[in-house]
């Protein structure tokens, strides 16, 4: 696959609310008592989104990891809502409904359905999530979103890094503007308690789901996974991507052309993430 970067590609600020339409915000719900920084993020689109993500391999699954597998089956989604300081992880029936909860939490707040929210979640493995106190912050929440809020949901996410870890790229598409934005977090598997990588990417781009799918799937092959602490895969590792379509670009519906310029601008804003 073609990646050389579009030849009017820049890098600008604003992370995953860069692109028209896109939203964040994130607060602290006191999900780890020790914590004082915001530790729940949550980004919207308002417009409805195709979607895609890739997910871990390891063979034991986060409850959140196998709900966004289910809500994002259809193909399409509005927001993402991600927790830090606990992975709801190995946590059986009452983790699944804690995960059920967050979405329909936020989509209630949101307005729309519950099978249109990502939910993600880092931390401490083995530990019920308290999703009450989430549950209690979501007005919050959703009341803050805005552009500049961004910082606060990339700091929601982190836990054991060391810096935010966030980009967004500008390019030209059959004549109109479009940008992708991303934050991400994750650090060294070395203990049961560390490790997650967790990192959301938002487009104002029209393209196909299937088109999304696969660029999504090409990028992080060429990028996220060529990167490696110790080896070892999490329980909620999730990268997921949502596209909008606001920028008014004529959709990609196929491989070339437009793709392939798509394609080597994801690409060129994954290499620096996986590299952050």
């Amino acid at each position: 696959m073609q990646s050389d970067q579009p030849n009017d590609m820049r890098f600008i600020d604003g992370g995953v609310t860069a692109p028209q339409g896109f939203t964040a915000n994130g607060v602290l719900c006191g999900i780890k008592a020790s914590r004082k920084t915001p530790d729940t993020a949550l980004i919207f689109s308002e417009a409805p989104c195709t979607a895609a993500a890739v997910f871990t391999q390891n063979r034991v699954q986060a409850e959140c990891v196998k709900l966004t597998k289910e809500h994002i089956a259809s193909g399409f989604s509005q927001a993402v809502i991600a927790n830090s300081g606990n992975a709801n992880a190995c946590t059986g029936d009452q983790g699944a409904k804690a995960a059920r909860r967050m979405a329909f939490a936020a989509a209630n707040a949101l307005g729309i359905a519950a099978d249109d929210v990502i939910v993600c979640s880092t931390g401490v493995i083995g530990r019920q999530l308290p999703v009450k106190k989430i549950e209690a912050k979501i007005d919050e929440l959703k009341s803050g979103l805005s552009k500049k809020n961004h910082e606060k949901a990339r700091e929601a996410i982190m836990t054991t890094d060391t810096q935010y870890k966030e980009c967004a790229v500008q390019f030209t598409l059959g004549g109109k503007t479009v940008t992708i934005g991303a934050m991400c977090k994750g650090s060294g598997m070395i203990h049961i308690n560390v490790g997650t990588m967790l990192g959301f990417i938002t487009t104002d781009c029209a393209v196909s789901q299937a088109m999304l799918r696969k660029a999504l799937f090409e990028s992080a092959c060429a990028t996220y996974n060529c990167v490696s602490v110790d080896g070892d895969t999490s329980t909620n590792d999730t990268l997921a991507i949502l596209a909008n379509g606001m920028a008014g670009n004529a959709p990609i519906e196929r491989e070339g052309g437009d793709y392939d310029i798509f394609y080597s601008a994801l690409t060129a804003l994954n290499t620096v993430m996986a590299k952050k």
